[in-house]
């Protein structure tokens, strides 16, 4: 069953899905790493495609930016197309002085400013965190290919412009190690739908040294991270 935002037909998206923001980045991996590619959606340019990775099924789709629109995205693939796992594969800003540029993040946790989880009426404030299973794997499938990997708290914002000069601070002193745009939002969403959901960064520009790598670099160059997501694959 289609939905307004994804053509694809049942059965034509895998159990596990890659999801970069950046939909050209998905065309990279599918053309890059899958075997056997078919191309499920293309509504609005977020191109869907799912092929073969060492003899496994895996698909991969763009999310766009920021809570709202990976909401939409994951939502739909976990209800409408019975997806079991979304591993996020994108960019970060780093905070902590202990991250540099190209360096891959994990996000054991995702803390942020949205209020997304008001939509669940908690009687109090939700944490959202990955799931273990697909962060273990992971993390042995980084140690196997030889890629370090830092695993911690990541920052999922709202805001990209911040008008608030003293916000990095605060986060970085809680020991935040890079921020993004979209993980808290999934890793709720996977929640909600008892399903499995992972972050996976490399930091693509650093806030306090003012490093940063350019957009055809974000699009194509994250190999390690790629890699390690697509062996995390069951």
């Amino acid at each position: 069953m289609s939905t307004p935002h994804n053509s694809a037909n049942p059965g034509e998206i895998a159990k596990t899905v890659l999801m970069p923001g950046d939909p050209l980045r998905a065309q990279f991996i599918a053309d890059t790493y899958l075997e056997n590619v078919t191309r499920f959606n293309a509504v609005r340019n977020m191109f869907g495609f799912t092929g073969t990775y060492k003899g496994k099924t895996v698909s991969v789709m763009g999310s766009g930016m920021g809570i709202p629109s990976i909401g939409i995205y994951s939502y739909e693939l976990y209800h409408m197309y019975d997806v079991e796992s979304i591993i996020r594969i994108g960019s970060a800003g780093g905070i902590s002085d202990d991250v540099k540029i190209r360096d891959v993040v994990i996000g054991m946790g995702a803390c942020t400013n949205s209020n997304f989880a008001a939509q669940y009426n908690l009687p109090g404030t939700f944490a959202p965190i990955a799931d273990y299973s697909l962060l273990r794997r992971a993390v042995e499938a980084g140690e196997k290919l030889g890629i370090s990997i830092h695993v911690g708290n990541v920052l999922s914002s709202d805001v990209f412009y911040n008008d608030d000069t003293t916000v990095n601070d605060s986060w970085k002193k809680m020991g935040v190690s890079c921020v993004e745009m979209e993980s808290a939002g999934l890793y709720m969403t996977a929640a909600r739908c008892h399903r499995k959901a992972l972050g996976i960064f490399t930091i693509s520009d650093h806030l306090y040294t003012g490093e940063s790598l350019s957009a055809e670099e974000r699009q194509t160059s994250f190999r390690e991270m790629m890699e390690i997501a697509l062996e995390s694959v069951e």
